[in-house]
């Protein structure tokens, strides 16, 4: 059996590696070029796809005696995903590049040179489980290692793909991730997680969709919950969801972007108490199991990545949306962001909220 290992140069993915290879399966290593530096705006900066992180990869590849490629994936990256990104801010949502990223290039784009490859399986370094159940349907499962688990921004995985993937680190803490690479004696063992959206390692959103529109943010007002002008915003590409920080206004009490209104370049801002709601719409719904419940659905859900998944009840409507309401009201709901379902630590399915 062959398995194609998708390798960032990263601890997590070299210790996949060494797994599927003591399982005894022939491996290649490989390691996606997605942008350059240049396009991050910092062309000496350290990101996912320097020349150093190709080279850990391939040092880890060939001390393992494997085989290992660099696929140029620079334009369809530039399209699935910057392109995405960019345009959803400037429509007012808050994307998450992510789950992008994991639909578009790690698990079509990698399946297409797996296939030409003749490799039977795609591994990566996720923290997450794949089983099946009695009925011989595939699920996925949380990570073992709940402060690593990776489960919210692989929603988007099908059936077919599950029978085709291997996440080797899903049952493994992290801390045993780094010392298994220690014992292996791997260059990478101590190298720092990567932390920020890969594209833009400093941060600053606005700023790298300026750099690849070559357009400033268009300012416009920020308005109270009554439609009261009380300032001026600089483009509601700076803004987000739940946003404090960096409003520039002046109040008695601390103000919070509510709402972004593209239509009229309009930023709304409240208190902390007008950020909480109970009722949440989704759209581009993918259900793990291939299909849509009859009914509705009683579950946990969780709408940001690093949020914990809290009760609700889940209503599939006929346009193929999904209306999820939650037992307790939710903090700052971001349109662009991902709901994803969850019964016990199996995944249900998620999509993008409206």
């Amino acid at each position: 059996m062959k398995a194609l290992i998708a390798m960032s140069g990263g601890v997590d993915s070299s210790v996949a590696a060494l797994l599927m290879q003591q399982k005894g399966y022939e491996c290649i290593g490989c390691t996606m070029h997605l942008y350059d530096n240049e396009d991050a705006g910092i062309p000496k900066s350290h990101t996912c796809c320097s020349l150093s992180d190709v080279e850990d990869a391939r040092r880890v590849a060939y001390s393992l005696g494997m085989d290992y490629f660099v696929f140029n994936f620079k334009k369809d990256f530039q399209h699935h995903i910057i392109e995405k990104f960019i345009q959803s801010y400037e429509k007012g949502k808050t994307p998450n590049p992510c789950i992008d990223c994991n639909r578009y290039m790690k698990f079509e784009k990698l399946f297409e040179r797996a296939s030409i490859l003749q490799c039977d399986y795609v591994v990566t370094g996720h923290y997450a489980r794949i089983e099946r159940d009695s009925s011989g349907k595939y699920l996925l499962k949380k990570g073992l290692d709940e402060t690593k688990d990776q489960s919210y921004v692989l929603y988007m995985l099908s059936q077919d793909q599950l029978s085709h993937i291997q996440f080797p680190l899903g049952s493994i803490r992290k801390s045993q991730i780094r010392q298994i690479a220690s014992e292996q004696g791997f260059c990478n063992a101590e190298k720092p997680d990567s932390q920020d959206i890969c594209f833009v390692p400093d941060g600053d959103y606005a700023g790298i969709i300026e750099l690849h529109t070559g357009k400033k943010g268009v300012p416009g007002n920020f308005v109270d919950m009554n439609g009261k002008v009380i300032g001026r915003h600089k483009g509601i590409i700076h803004y987000t969801i739940g946003q404090r920080r960096g409003l520039g206004i002046s109040a008695s009490e601390p103000l919070y972007v509510v709402e972004i209104r593209p239509e009229d370049n309009t930023v709304v801002v409240g208190h902390d108490q007008d950020l909480f709601c109970r009722n949440v719409k989704v759209d581009d719904f993918h259900w793990i199991s291939g299909h849509t419940p009859a009914g509705e659905v009683r579950c946990k859900a969780k709408i940001r990545y690093r949020s914990r998944e809290q009760d609700a009840v889940v209503y599939p409507k006929e346009d193929g949306t999904v209306e999820i309401v939650f037992e307790q009201p939710q903090r700052a709901v971001t349109p662009g962001q991902a709901a994803v379902l969850y019964d016990g630590d199996v995944v249900l399915g998620g999509g993008t909220i409206i």
